[in-house]
């Protein structure tokens, strides 16, 4: 695969941006999501943040009343790059000493060596290779931690950890956020707020549970249907207030593309923001690798190229969400169905793309690999 090649630095100014903006405006008139938010940063700051089409649709509905222009302050439901954030999280307690990746749950939750789970690690765990992808929490104990500690305990393996690579989609995250309350003592959501979020400038733009007040910048959630004047049926995490003040580690968190972009321009700038050094180069180099070769991904059916948290492009011939002319050492991670977020160490730029419409394969692939490609395209490339 032919990388793109970088001749010197970019410019705001250069950027090339309306075909990007086109393909999404074009999206919106086939009805393929109502609305989208996009944001580029580059040079440890924000360079562009626009917003297209609806946050709400106002019709089809009787919780939908109101139609919303999509505005850049609006909140966008950010599904698995919610992990993400997680990951941040356990990337401050590693550095600081209060967690190794190498240690087995059972180092912080002993209980949790139940049903022949005593050897699992937190690198499996945050890598997709515990041996459990298909556990549940059920929602009636998500706002109860004690049930949910206890449920998380009583997970079954489905094949020995380490075994196989396999999208755990919320389970192991679910793990991962009793860790963090064990280690610190804190709700995993305040943990996360106050740990990742509040340190990066960011307490306006992302939410681990969305609070009451925060409601009027809430993007509605809506899925295809053909039968539908507007093409789109509304979606229950539009209305679920059990779904939206969870902050489901796996895939719960509420955001904007800005927050996305700038937490990715986090990482691309040494771990350093706003002066400060948030994270050790060395802690990033450490997390934003290859931990899993070129295994496949059962669930994904290629090589995801996992890392603590975000995945690389590696060189294979796909790779989901990064598109075909990101370089090999370009990561970043997804939200099932409706957005991806990415940054590239060798152009410097970080991009966040959310939507508002939960859309099947494989358009939703297709098109992910269609805007990173319009914005390497945008870059010169």
């Amino acid at each position: 695969m032919q990388q793109p090649h970088i001749t010197g630095p970019i410019h705001r100014d250069t950027l090339q941006l309306q075909p990007l903006f086109d393909l999404i405006e074009s999206h919106i008139t086939q009805k393929k999501y109502p609305g989208c938010q996009i944001a580029l940063a580059c040079q440890g700051k924000l360079w562009v943040e626009r917003s297209f089409g609806a946050s709400r649709l106002g019709v089809g509905h009787a919780a939908d009343t109101h139609a919303m222009p999509a505005e850049n302050n609006h909140l966008w439901l950010l599904y698995s790059n919610t992990k993400v954030w997680v990951a941040t999280t356990l990337w401050k307690l590693f550095e600081d000493g209060r967690l190794r990746f190498t240690d087995r749950v059972v180092d912080h939750i002993p209980g949790f060596a139940a049903h022949g789970k005593q050897d699992i690690t937190l690198l499996q765990l945050i890598t997709h290779q515990a041996g459990f992808p298909d556990a549940e929490v059920p929602a009636h104990l998500w706002h109860d931690h004690a049930q949910v500690l206890q449920a998380v305990c009583d997970f079954s393996l489905q094949w020995p950890a380490g075994s196989r690579v396999h999208y755990h989609g919320l389970s192991a995250h679910w793990v991962l956020a009793m860790v963090i309350e064990a280690i610190t003592g804190k709700d995993f959501r305040d943990a996360v707020t106050q740990l990742a979020i509040e340190p990066l400038g960011l307490s306006d733009d992302i939410f681990m549970g969305l609070p009451s007040s925060q409601q009027h910048r809430l993007a509605f959630l809506y899925e295809p249907d053909a039968s539908q004047a507007s093409g789109q049926r509304l979606r229950d995490e539009s209305t679920n207030l059990q779904w939206q003040t969870a902050g489901v580690p796996g895939g719960g968190a509420y955001g904007t593309a800005r927050g996305m972009a700038m937490l990715y321009q986090m990482m691309l700038s040494g771990g350093r923001v706003n002066g400060v050094q948030f994270l050790s180069p060395a802690t990033l180099a450490y997390a934003i690798q290859n931990h899993t070769a070129e295994r496949v991904d059962e669930f994904m059916g290629m090589p995801m190229h996992r890392g603590l948290g975000p995945h690389l492009r590696g060189t294979t011939p796909s790779i989901r969400g990064l598109g075909s002319k990101a370089p090999a050492n370009a990561f970043g991670h997804g939200g099932v169905g409706t957005s991806y977020c990415w940054a590239d160490p060798q152009s410097g730029v970080s991009f966040a793309y959310l939507t508002n419409s939960r859309v099947p394969e494989p358009w939703h692939s297709q098109r992910l690999n269609e805007i990173s490609n319009a914005v390497y395209t945008a870059l010169g490339h």
